[in-house]
């Protein structure tokens, strides 16, 4: 287990000229991050800049490195439009939060709590949205004088589905990353709603692309967002720190939904 690390370089490979033992590195994996060593391609690892401790650069990979490849490299939010972010308190929601809040985006985030929401005007959430019931649609079409929302960033998938759809505005962008609310849209996909609004939906996931794209996608990231982490202008949310040797607990705490951002664990 684990798709994500902080660490330091102990060994270096023929012909890797990126790195030199002793540097500091993150990046996402495709397995085996909870370990005390493991094996990662260069080209995907992204340099942990001066000032950051490790256990906040384990917090950054997943979350920001999703968030910013949805949002911007694949909806390509622009300023001024509407976005609204999902489970705004987990670690791709309080990232995407601070991402769309930097393009200049008017900011929508979900939770099942307000407590969960409270606090996250901090990070640029502008427009709190507490999910009874699995319906917002209405709540939002209201908070935005009836024009909907151009991006969304689902990490839900079929129980939001229908709602999404209603909450989108003419032309709207969907990006579906996760489906903790199941595989199915129960009572059948609204179809007419995305021809009326000409809407576009595209699923994403980093953990299958080609080495080539994930190596693509470290590159944009070490360019764009690593800067900001160094000028304070971007934070890894953490939710707590705690030893490997915990690892249990930290699975139940998360699994009671009680986190708002990043569990990390450290060797």
């Amino acid at each position: 287990p684990g798709l994500e690390l902080a660490g330091v370089v102990t060994t270096v490979g023929p012909g890797v000229t990126e790195w030199s033992t002793g540097d500091r590195v993150m990046g996402i994996v495709a397995g085996g991050a909870m370990a005390t060593r493991t094996v990662v391609r260069a080209r995907e690892l992204v340099s942990v800049p001066d000032g950051l401790e490790l256990e906040a650069a384990a917090a950054i990979p997943e979350a920001f490195f999703t968030a910013y490849d949805a949002l911007v490299l694949q909806a390509r939010l622009a300023v001024g439009e509407r976005v609204l972010i999902h489970a705004a308190a987990s670690g791709v929601g309080t990232a995407a939060i601070q991402i769309a809040a930097r393009v200049g985006a008017d900011v929508y985030g979900t939770s099942r709590t307000a407590e969960k929401l409270a606090g996250l005007d901090r990070l640029g959430l502008d427009h709190p949205i507490v999910v009874s019931k699995d319906k917002f649609a209405g709540e939002i079409k209201t908070a935005s004088e009836g024009r909907g929302i151009d991006v969304i960033l689902d990490t839900v998938g079929g129980s939001y589905f229908a709602e999404n759809l209603a909450a989108m505005a003419v032309c709207g962008r969907m990006i579906l990353i996760g489906l903790l609310g199941g595989v199915s849209v129960s009572g059948g996909a609204p179809l007419a709603t995305i021809l009326t609004k000409r809407l576009s939906i595209r699923g994403s996931v980093l953990r299958g692309r080609s080495p080539e794209e994930k190596a693509t996608l470290a590159t944009a990231v070490g360019r764009t967002l690593v800067p900001l982490f160094v000028r304070g202008e971007l934070e890894p949310v953490i939710d707590s720190v705690m030893p490997m040797s915990e690892i249990v607990a930290a699975h139940e705490r998360m699994d009671a939904n009680a986190t708002t951002g990043k569990i990390v664990l450290t060797w």
